[in-house]
């Protein structure tokens, strides 16, 4: 198997582009998200809202494993 036979196999690429879509780049995103979410300027905040409404099936699946919540606070 040469380069030139994966990179005409259609399943290998629609496959690399599915996980980009849905793991790699949401992924990303959520990191990005919990950076600079209370850092952003307007037109930051719009490009963070457009980018979720671009990978919401990807944030969908990715969501369910990452806890970006605070720590529980000790009330004395």
């Amino acid at each position: 198997m040469n380069l030139a036979s994966l990179v005409s196999d259609p399943r290998l690429i629609y496959g690399a582009i599915a996980l980009l879509y849905l793991v790699v780049v949401p992924l990303a995103l959520m990191f990005y998200f919990r950076s600079r979410w209370y850092k952003t300027g307007a037109w930051e905040r719009a490009f963070i809202c457009f980018m979720a409404f671009f990978f919401f099936p990807g944030l969908l699946v990715v969501s369910p494993f990452l806890n970006f919540r605070p720590p529980m606070r000790q009330v004395p």
